[in-house]
């Protein structure tokens, strides 16, 4: 169950290509090889409204929060997230390297089994995709 959740600044939105950082953290969650395919969801949510630091007005800012599921060793958990902020951070190197005023932040949680719900069809749905090859 690792869900991406991505909030970002509206003018970050304007800049980049947003389904394109969503596939790019979609991407390297696959490659760290301990999430599930069919539970990765990736999903950004533009912020309209925003204050960053002094009051910058052009200041932009994408934080990622994932949650996932218990079960992974915090080694795990930990390369899993360097992997992918890595990822994420390359993407966004012109915006780094341009000067502009940018925060970028990943965080991992880890949802407590006792309160979280799921229900999925999408493992069993690529059960047979992965067997046909």
């Amino acid at each position: 169950m690792p869900h991406f959740s991505i909030e970002y600044s509206a003018n970050v939105g304007t800049a980049a290509d947003i389904g394109a950082l969503c596939e790019v953290v979609r991407k390297a969650a696959v490659e760290t090889g301990i999430f599930p395919l069919g539970g990765i969801r990736v999903r950004a949510i533009r912020c309209e409204h925003y204050a960053i630091a002094d009051g910058l007005p052009d200041a932009g800012f994408v934080d990622i929060l994932l949650r996932i599921g218990e079960g992974r060793s915090l080694e795990a958990r930990q390369k899993a997230g360097a992997h992918i902020f890595d990822a994420v951070s390359t993407f966004f190197d012109p915006a780094f390297l341009a000067g502009s005023k940018f925060a970028l932040s990943l965080d991992i949680q880890i949802n407590d089994p006792a309160t979280s719900w799921k229900r999925n069809n999408i493992h069993d749905m690529l059960k047979p995709e992965a067997a046909n090859g």
